[in-house]
């Protein structure tokens, strides 16, 4: 397996496939490159180049109990992008991983990013705030403390409903999508995955969104009942300087695995332009 040992002695995981531009992905908390899946293949064969990492604590990687926060998961994928000598990079980022993508494209990207993409992305902030009076509610972040720390199994196979609105009426329920979900989930440490929770639910990227001077483009499903569409996606694209909004009717936060040819088509085209 493929890894690098960044600076604190963490060793970071990462898939490096095929020849061409960059592609890098950022997966969502608390899963793995592996949600992935669909795009590598897809992207490798239309002659892209696709990276995608374990972050700390998640899949492969070590199972740290420190620097498990956005500065130290951005400057993480520094490490990993200058010991591959990435340029001209396309970063990718789903939920959490939108996140990583923005503050690693505002602090760390200058020089070798070209474009960015922020998919069902917590940014700018998650959970209720002075600045976010409508965020998600404490309690509800809480309730995912309280799942991870106590009976984490049982709590990661839940939470695939609503992540990918297998709980809606007439939805076509994939057990094979939800044991994959749970698999990703349960390979990574729990300590790392619950302070994750701080990182994503708390972390503010205003400035960062701001700062950033390359062309976004920001996907999101209007059903996400994980990111909920109006105080993220809708929000981040008009703090963006070039900031593209795709937004999907319908779709769930876990969108690149339920509709990965709609996703996938959309990300292309952006990609080409």
């Amino acid at each position: 397996m493929k890894s690098i040992t960044v600076k604190d002695g963490t060793q970071i995981f990462y898939k490096d496939w095929g020849v061409g531009q960059p592609l890098f992905f950022h997966h969502g908390w608390p899963l793995s490159a592996d949600d992935w899946d669909a795009q590598m293949m897809f992207f490798m064969n239309q002659g892209y180049r696709v990276i995608a990492h374990d972050r700390r604590g998640h899949g492969r990687s070590t199972q740290t109990a420190t620097g498990n926060d956005m500065d130290t998961y951005a400057a993480d994928v520094a490490e990993l992008v200058q010991a591959l000598d990435l340029r001209d990079v396309i970063h990718i980022g789903h939920s959490t991983g939108g996140g990583e993508v923005t503050r690693y494209v505002a602090q760390h990207g200058n020089g070798r990013v070209k474009k960015a993409v922020l998919i069902s992305a917590i940014p700018p902030t998650f959970m209720v705030s002075e600045k976010n009076p409508d965020g998600v509610p404490k309690a509800v972040v809480d309730g995912l403390r309280d799942g991870t720390a106590n009976h984490r199994s049982q709590f990661y196979k839940d939470i695939t409903m609503p992540f990918y609105g297998f709980n809606r009426p007439g939805a076509t329920v994939s057990e094979g999508i939800r044991e994959n979900w749970w698999r990703q989930g349960m390979a990574g440490g729990i300590r790392a995955q619950y302070d994750c929770i701080k990182a994503l639910s708390e972390t503010e990227f205003f400035d960062d969104l701001k700062a950033i001077d390359v062309p976004v483009l920001v996907m999101h499903g209007e059903d996400d009942q994980i990111c909920p569409f109006l105080t993220t996606g809708a929000r981040s694209v008009k703090l963006l300087k070039h900031g593209t909004l795709k937004s999907y009717p319908g779709l769930p936060h876990g969108m690149p695995t339920t509709h990965a040819d709609i996703i996938n088509a959309d990300l292309l085209e952006f990609i080409r332009a």
